[in-house]
């Protein structure tokens, strides 16, 4: 989870206009469900989409090293909206997109050693753990999707309930 300040709407949109032209970032925005659209299965987001905005999701491309590997971030910033699967649909979605678009093969995530909830998120996902940094008291976890991208975007979009056209 990120320890970031909080932004006006100004200041989110203009961070996400900067990141959208920033080949290193990939951003997603979590937004609840409109409740008053029932189970269409439909979605858009109109102006009033600010009210359901949830937190979001960040892929940095910051590995020079490997260029197939990604930091993966996750918020959920309101209060109201955790502990109820946004972060753990909003983490599959990104990754079916990294992995199926953005040819990403390695995830890695860097997470504070007393956040138990995103550790266990990102276990319950597949991760490992493979370093600890004591000067931040962090713990960093991977995920190595090389040889079963494939299996991982299928997975993924079943889980969360996605169908694709054919």
């Amino acid at each position: 989870m990120t320890a970031s300040e909080p932004l006006s709407i100004e200041e989110e949109f203009e961070m996400q206009k900067s990141w959208r032209d920033d080949a290193e970032k990939c951003t997603f925005i979590v937004l609840a469900r409109d409740e008053s659209d029932g189970n269409s299965g439909t979605s858009y987001v109109d102006e009033n989409a600010i009210d359901r905005m949830a937190g979001d999701v960040n892929l940095f491309f910051n590995d020079y090293d490997d260029p197939h590997a990604c930091e993966m971030e996750i918020m959920i910033a309101e209060e109201k909206y955790r502990r109820k699967g946004f972060a753990m649909e909003a983490v599959k979605l990104m990754m079916a997109y990294a992995t199926s678009k953005l040819n990403v093969t390695r995830f890695i995530c860097k997470i504070i050693e007393t956040n138990h909830a995103s550790i266990q998120l990102f276990e319950k996902l597949g991760y490992e753990k493979y370093n600890y940094v004591a000067a931040f008291n962090q713990v960093e976890m991977e995920l190595v999707t090389k040889d079963k991208r494939a299996e991982l975007v299928d997975a993924v979009l079943k889980s969360a309930d996605i169908h694709t056209p054919q």
